[in-house]
């Protein structure tokens, strides 16, 4: 029986089983549960891997930061890296997230393309192979990380502690034909403690739902005077909406949501709101604060004002996102996410970034940066990647590609981006009614087996 036809054979099972792990909201979460990720992260691993030992394959977990399944004999071993952790569903659902619903033959929710789909399309994929019977020189190892979205700490986790490091590898978190290039991904917070001074005053402040989504929605209420209040009120401006209340102002601002390394697709919400009270007689902290916000970042992307402009013609633009912003007390804490050109390095953008923060009175408190990755095209992996998307799609026009989005390759040595996004198709991760259909489905699943296959003949 040909590989394909298993596949289409087994598309109720693959469905029921995304389905299933779609409705657990595994997100990062620092509970009381004991789990590294949390609770919810833990349940999803414990549901895909019981899956994986119900179609029969040797499972592992080490120590609740990574499992993974495996088929085959030999001493060397090719992998598909996918993740169970996902971003906040975020604003502007119209179906449930966490439902898996399926509609119009498109299945719906949180992780459907980022990156639960691929996972499950990895998993009935090497169920093909193994109901095949094709042979193999290599095991083929499942790996199913739990900590992508918020630092990659499982796969520090795994390498730090003897985890096997494959000849070759794919992780389906990224584009077809094959992604050989990853910008450096830089994330940083920065907070302020603020001393308020003047007749306006910052009360409460939010937007954003994680660092590397663009936000869609942003919110400020300020304190004032019934008749500044009804100045600021009367203020027009598209896509900013004031609302008097007992005590002062409320401001909102909506923006469209994005994936953070593609933020052109969007409309920064936060940089809306900070241009908006830029335009405000605000003194002291909040003004230094919001002057700096909406100058050096506003609506930009690009890093132009902050003096970090850079580009090169393998992977393009650096890319800066404005993600979260939120106020505590009187505490201030920004989230960025920012990812630079291949040919370039950290020391181009960082430095630039945080002194300009600092200018403002606020501090670093968290980053974390992974290094640009570069394959050349005629590499071993490369050209057999290649090969598998060419032989299904039959596009052999398209060629090897950098993206802004950082992926578990940057983690694994000998590591590629592999799908699931197909040229053409859009850019569904980190947006609201994220989906995949189901023929998609049925395509990455014979793709990834095919791949798979090849890298362990």
């Amino acid at each position: 029986m040909a590989l394909y036809d298993i596949i289409d054979q087994n598309k109720d099972g693959l469905i029921r089983d995304l389905q299933g792990c779609i409705q657990i909201p595994s997100l990062q979460a620092d509970d009381s549960s004991g789990y590294p990720y949390g609770e919810q992260v833990h349940r999803c691993l414990h549901y895909v891997l019981d899956a994986a030992q119900a179609l029969g394959f040797r499972v592992h977990n080490m120590d609740e930061q990574v499992g993974w399944c495996e088929y085959g004999e030999g001493e060397e071993m090719v992998a598909v890296l996918s993740h169970l952790d996902i971003v906040p569903e975020g604003d502007g659902w119209t179906v449930p997230p966490y439902g898996g619903d399926v509609i119009d033959g498109k299945l719906y929710g949180r992780g459907s393309m980022d990156d639960k789909g691929p996972a499950m399309c990895a998993l009935y994929g090497l169920k093909a192979i193994a109901q095949a019977g094709l042979p193999l020189k290599r095991r083929i190892r499942l790996i199913f990380g739990l900590n992508e979205e918020t630092g990659s700490y499982d796969m520090k986790y795994y390498a730090a502690h003897g985890g096997e490091v494959p000849v070759m590898g794919i992780t389906p978190d990224g584009e077809y034909p094959v992604i050989n290039g990853e910008k450096g991904l830089v994330t940083e917070f920065f907070t302020k403690d603020l001393n308020q001074t003047g007749p306006i005053r910052l009360e409460e402040l939010s937007g954003g739902a994680a660092h590397n989504i663009v936000p869609a929605h942003a919110c400020a209420v300020l304190s004032c005077s019934w008749e500044e209040a009804e100045k600021i009120a009367q203020r027009r401006v598209g896509k900013v909406t004031c609302t008097l209340t007992d005590g002062g102002v409320r401001i909102e601002a909506e923006g469209v949501g994005a994936h953070g390394g593609a933020p052109e697709e969007g409309e920064n919400a936060i940089g809306r709101l900070m241009l908006f009270l830029s335009s405000l007689p605000l003194e002291g902290d909040v003004k230094t604060m919001v002057d700096m916000l909406a100058g050096k970042l506003g609506m930009e992307y690009d890093g132009g004002a902050l003096g970090i402009k850079l580009s090169d013609e393998l992977s393009g633009p650096l890319t800066m996102n404005l993600g979260v912003i939120q106020k505590e007390g009187e505490r201030v804490t920004v989230k960025l996410n920012y990812r630079y050109p291949v040919t370039h390095l950290f020391e181009e953008c960082g430095p630039k970034v945080k002194a300009a923060f600092e200018e403002a009175g606020f501090q670093q408190s968290y980053i974390l940066h992974k290094k640009a990755l570069y394959m050349a095209e005629d590499s071993p992996l490369v050209s057999k990647l290649m090969k598998v998307y060419a032989d299904y799609t039959g596009d052999r026009q398209s060629t090897p590609k950098c993206i802004g989005g950082g992926t578990y390759a940057k983690m694994i040595p000998n590591t590629l981006a592999f799908g699931p996004i197909f040229p053409g198709d859009e850019v569904r991760e980190h947006k609201p009614d994220e989906f995949m259909e189901v023929s998609r489905l049925l395509d990455n699943t014979k793709i990834l087996a095919s791949a798979m296959y090849e890298m362990a003949r």
